[in-house]
């Protein structure tokens, strides 16, 4: 009888996690899926972009997809996409979780490798944006990117094989983002 009562007692905490955790990935999926179509279609000017669930009859278990479809496309499958398109899907996708689960530092790892220039400009003034609320960390070979950094850091190889960590101040060479 204990070992029955035991059971149906564990059976109970499971099915209570179990809400908890649907009510929690329901709240999130629905915060990140508002935030990614402002987020995409501020950096895909003209295009639409979309989180769907793959299946919504258990949300235990369900998947999330991207759909997205840039200005002047048809294509909503990723894997169509070109790479920058797909590293700018992609920045969309993140800052939109930044958005709906906001944290006090996000580190990047050059996310904005494959962008060109118009797409690079949309994506800093993203993070323009994010730097008023949370430090950032960005990874980048970017001049453009270094150029809008309050502070950064470089690695020099000094004579003899060690390195040496450089910083700069670039506070004051002041980059407009607005271009």
């Amino acid at each position: 009888e204990d070992l029955k009562k035991t059971r149906r007692d564990l059976l109970e905490i499971v099915r209570e996690v179990d809400e908890r955790v649907e009510q929690v990935f329901t709240e999130a999926y629905q915060d990140v899926a508002r935030e990614f179509v402002e987020v995409f279609a501020r950096l895909f000017p003209g295009g639409e972009g979309k989180l769907v669930l793959t299946d919504t009859s258990d949300m235990l278990a369900t998947g999330v997809d991207i759909e997205a479809r840039p200005p002047g496309k048809t294509v909503k499958r990723l894997s169509l996409l070109s790479g920058g398109w797909l590293s700018l899907t992609a920045v969309a996708f993140l800052v939109a979780l930044f958005k709906a689960r906001p944290g006090p530092f996000y580190v990047l790892d050059e996310v904005e490798a494959a962008l060109d220039d118009a797409n690079l400009r949309r994506f800093l003034r993203i993070v323009d944006e994010f730097r008023q609320r949370a430090q950032l960390l960005i990874v980048t070979h970017q001049q453009q990117t270094m150029e809008a950094a309050d502070v950064l850091y470089g690695v020099t190889m000094e004579p003899g094989g060690s390195s040496q960590v450089v910083r700069k101040d670039m506070t004051s060479v002041g980059i407009d983002l607005a271009v």
